[in-house]
């Protein structure tokens, strides 16, 4: 099949959360095209998450759209969808990987539940398909595969991620959303946290929504970069462009701030 990279698969237009008087985020519209991963970077306090949660589902703005090219119905408002639709777009199409893999993740089930549980939520009832699913899946994001019956507790906070990340891939969605996805973790598991991600956008053809504070996250992951202050966009471009030669002062700060030692 053909995709089309032309018409964009998700769609904000004047995307805007308030919280009483306080702004989450304001004004933000962009495309988002098949294959394609925008960071959103910022201080903290700077409205990205507020904004990510507005994408993906999980907090209704206040005003403007979110649009989302679906597979039956093409162009659609997320939020005029029936909460039936919604959810199996977020289980299906989605996927949403939290910076703490323990909020992504049933801690009391086994990792290769973890995964096949997601596979069940799409009607796979074979149990020897989804168990062999579920062990190729942790294979593919390096969890050796005698480790499918152990409980996500026993393992790393790196690996807690990496089983997070086979969860939310084994449906094979089109578009990831990602909070932090190496906050919090050694330098080291950082940087193979990062390399693992980076093959499997490519290789999966995944969208990505990445929000970070670390722009050494945008520069390998993102293609494009939007640079939030006090919950507006101050400046949007390819990520090179904005890490190198940053127009806005805020982007200058932020990049000389965090980039250079």
């Amino acid at each position: 099949m053909t995709v089309d990279t032309a018409k964009p698969l998700l769609r904000a237009e004047g995307v805007s959360k308030f919280f009483g008087r306080q702004v989450g985020c304001r004004e933000v519209s962009f495309d988002l095209h098949p294959g394609e991963v925008l960071g959103i970077v910022g201080e903290s306090g700077s409205g990205k998450t507020t904004l990510l949660n507005c994408l993906s589902a999980q907090l209704e703005p206040t005003s403007g759209r979110v649009l989302y090219d679906t597979r039956v119905e093409g162009l659609q408002d997320v939020y005029r969808m029936s909460e039936a639709s919604r959810r199996l777009l977020i289980r299906t199409d989605w996927g949403i990987v939290r910076q703490n893999p323990r909020d992504g993740l049933r801690m009391g089930v086994s990792a290769g539940a973890n995964v096949g549980e997601r596979l069940m939520a799409v009607g796979a009832r074979h149990y020897g398909h989804i168990r062999a699913e579920a062990t190729d899946w942790l294979a593919r994001v390096e969890i050796d595969p005698e480790r499918v019956d152990d409980p996500p507790a026993t393992f790393s906070g790196g690996m807690q991620q990496r089983v997070q990340l086979a969860r939310n891939l084994v449906t094979r969605p089109r578009l990831v959303f990602m909070d932090e996805p190496t906050g919090g973790l050694d330098v080291s598991v950082q940087a193979r946290l990062l390399d693992l991600l980076r093959g499997l956008v490519t290789d999966l053809g995944l969208s990505a929504v990445v929000v970070t504070h670390d722009l050494a996250v945008t520069r390998l992951l993102a293609h494009r970069l939007v640079v939030m202050k006090g919950g507006a966009v101050v400046e949007t471009g390819l990520t090179d462009q904005v890490l190198d030669d940053p127009q806005h002062p805020y982007s200058q700060l932020l990049v000389s701030s965090i980039l250079q030692p």
